[in-house]
């Protein structure tokens, strides 16, 4: 056994793979996930700007905004409202540590089917509410739902796809979130013309279709190699091994597998081991890209679209006419990472989108201080649709670079003795962070005005610095090499890797002392060493 690199292809060796129609089938299945997600994120802001959703369940608001006696940039300062929002995230929060649990004794595959089954009952809940106890309690079990999908998904879809596109396959799950995003766009402007008031139940509803495909593709697809293997499944986890990368010699991967298996069995405490000096560079890099993924404000403009064209001073049509526009963009851009990530390189995606984000969120600063007071939205035609493209070019930016990639690096950098822990951290940490945001938007808006903008522009420069420093690349690198070919190699980080040696060969060490002693005893009472590998 390799004594450092967990891999018996230390020298990066790539693994013979073809890409497989089960691999893209199980992947497009499990990415669903990510559909349901964002369909929950697009939904809330749509259905939160409905007159009629607002007189039932937050008549205060209502009442501001029919009697037209509030400043603009106030209209929807509510904290009930923004917890409609945010009861999700925190919900998810909580949730993910369950699902670390599951993920890592149940396996990826069922830790799916218990999230699909959080989405249905959260979904008929909320399209039945009829007060708001009974609206909230449905979000929270859709957060729960989100809890477990985003602890479960990304770690399939790194540990299903062949090296070479596992970059692309893992942002399916993005991608899915920014088709949900649209598709909640899309419904919310055609229910919103619903005569009687009650087109807010149907878009709430109709989260059922991809919370009933999660469910059914959860049962569908095959486990992950990684996931059996280290449930002691091996036979299986060869097997899957073959169908899906296609060919019989899956030796060399199965053996680097089993040896990263072999020694994430000596954790015994997964989460205590993260902060171990040699997985400081993964968690920290992990947690700082949950954060800034958060605070470039991407989903204070996805949850709040509508409200936020409402109160720049858009028509209730146009408004949500504009958030279809963007969430077009937003899938549309998503669909260039995928084609990229692999050639490109993540941290080239990043530094690009930081300088096109930073510039287009400084423009709307501008443009909003010159033309939105308190009292007047003054905005003619064309300086509203200049807005539109500003906010277009943010989001484009944003879904080809920190969208997709803050959930794809953590997933592909922690070794598998810390993985499942280190994605609860990240999913705990990106929830929390997006429980902030939803909850205190429309709140920094009204106090913070056209200087929100400049807010998040700021976070784009410093995020953009940590990548420029601190982020290696990992393209094209097989998961289990990363501690080898990253991170030993990186100017920083490499010294927290002085240790690793030294501890791996203890515990190899032990493992081969202790079989040579069973050995020498004649398997006494039965003992079987090789059990124990």
């Amino acid at each position: 056994m390799p004594a450092a690199g967990f891999s018996a292809s230390s020298a990066g060796t790539e693994f013979e793979a073809k890409i497989t129609p089960i691999v893209i089938i199980s992947c497009i299945m499990a990415a669903t996930g990510g559909l349901m997600f964002g369909y929950d994120v697009g939904i809330s802001g749509g259905v939160t700007s409905m007159p009629s959703f607002l007189k039932k369940f937050f008549p205060v608001v209502h009442r501001k905004i029919q009697e037209g006696d509030d400043k603009n940039y106030c209209k929807y300062d509510n904290q009930g409202l923004q917890l409609f929002t945010s009861s999700l995230y925190l919900a998810g929060l909580t949730a993910t540590f369950f699902a670390s649990y599951t993920t890592r004794r149940l396996g990826r595959r069922l830790t799916m089917l218990i999230a699909g089954v959080f989405f249905v009952l959260g979904t008929v809940i909320n399209a039945a509410a009829q007060d708001l106890a009974m609206l909230i309690i449905g979000r929270i079990l859709l957060g729960c739902g989100v809890g477990f999908a985003n602890q479960a998904v990304p770690l399939f879809l790194s540990e299903i796809a062949p090296t070479r596109i596992r970059g692309g396959l893992n942002i399916l799950f993005q991608l899915n979130v920014t088709i949900g995003i649209l598709l909640a766009n899309l419904i919310n402007y055609g229910t919103a013309k619903i005569e009687g008031g009650w087109g807010w139940r149907l878009s709430l509803g109709l989260a059922g279709i991809p919370a009933g495909l999660l469910t059914v593709g959860s049962l569908l697809v095959v486990d992950t190699p990684n996931s059996l293997i280290e449930r002691g499944r091996l036979e299986e986890g060869k097997a899957v091994l073959k169908k899906i990368r296609g060919v019989d010699n899956v030796d060399p991967e199965f053996r680097e597998l089993v040896d990263a298996s072999e020694i994430a069995k000596q954790v015994k405490h997964p989460f205590r081991n993260l902060l171990k000096r040699r997985n400081r560079p993964q968690l920290v890099i992990s947690v700082a890209l949950q954060i800034f993924q958060q605070c470039t404000g991407i989903n204070a403009i996805m949850f709040y679209a509508p409200v936020l064209f409402n109160t720049l001073g858009f028509g209730g049509d146009a408004s949500l006419y504009s958030t279809v526009i963007t969430g077009a963009v937003n899938v549309l851009s998503t669909v260039v990472s995928i084609y990229s990530v692999d050639k490109v390189g993540r941290r080239m995606l990043l530094l690009q989108a930081g300088v096109q984000m930073f510039l287009s969120q400084t423009v709307i600063a501008i443009i909003l201080g010159l033309k939105v007071t308190d009292t007047s939205d003054s905005l003619s035609k064309g300086i509203g649709i200049f807005v539109v493209v500003m906010v277009c070019t943010f989001v484009s930016a944003f879904a080809w670079s920190w969208g997709p990639l803050g959930w794809l690096i953590p997933s592909e950098t922690f070794p598998l003795e810390t993985r499942s822990a280190g994605q609860s951290v990240t999913v705990c940490v990106n929830l929390l962070f997006t429980f902030v945001i939803a909850q205190a938007f429309l709140s920094m808006l009204c106090h913070f005005k056209w200087g929100i903008f400049l807010f998040f522009s700021g976070w784009v420069l410093i995020m953009s610095t940590f990548v420029l420093f601190l982020l290696p690349e990992t393209k094209n690198i097989p998961i289990e090499e990363m501690t080898d070919r990253v991170w030993k190699q990186h100017w920083y980080w490499k010294r927290f890797m002085d240790y690793e040696v030294d501890e791996v060969e203890e515990t190899v060490n032990h493992i081969g002392n202790g079989y040579g002693d069973a050995k020498k005893n004649g398997h006494a009472n039965g003992f079987d060493p090789a059990s124990q590998l």
